[in-house]
């Protein structure tokens, strides 16, 4: 069985033999992240799929930030070639949960804390972030969690 960081260095491998500009540079960006992960720390080590695909994740997070900063600037281009990058990167992730499977989420760990009210967030969070892991972005789950507490 091939590992996640195989499979990345195989499909930069395809890319840049089918001289695919976008994929190659944003698999190259990406397998360097997982590098600089590995050798940080005291010593160099391999990452396992699970930290690899956090790295993936952090990578997409940078690009989905960067097209909005680019948006913002007016600078539609760069927001639409981050945007692409984003997508490349998206092949790799879980599917991410759409917005009735986390508010469903976060209503069983609302009902399941007894929660009521913001102070209460934090006890909600605890029960919902080990569901919702790399499932959805850690913005939008707390959005849902404070929705449900408020409303």
């Amino acid at each position: 069985m091939t590992t996640l960081k195989e499979q990345l260095r195989d499909d930069l491998t395809a890319a840049i033999k089918a001289r695919d500009e976008l994929v190659s540079s944003t698999l190259r960006l990406t397998l360097t992240a997982v590098t600089a992960q590995e050798v940080a720390g005291t010593e160099k080590r391999e990452l396992s799929d699970d930290e690899v695909l956090q790295v993936i994740g952090r990578e997409a997070k940078k690009r989905r930030e960067a097209a909005t900063a680019f948006d913002t600037a007016g600078r539609t281009e760069s927001a639409a070639q981050e945007r692409a990058e984003g997508e490349v990167l998206a092949r790799y992730l879980p599917k991410q949960l759409d917005d009735a499977e986390l508010a469903a989420i976060v209503a069983a760990a609302v009902a399941e804390s007894g929660a009521s009210g913001p102070q209460a967030m934090g006890a909600v969070m605890k029960l919902v972030k080990p569901k919702t892991e790399g499932l959805a972005e850690g913005g939008r789950v707390a959005a849902a969690v404070k929705a449900a507490l408020l409303g």
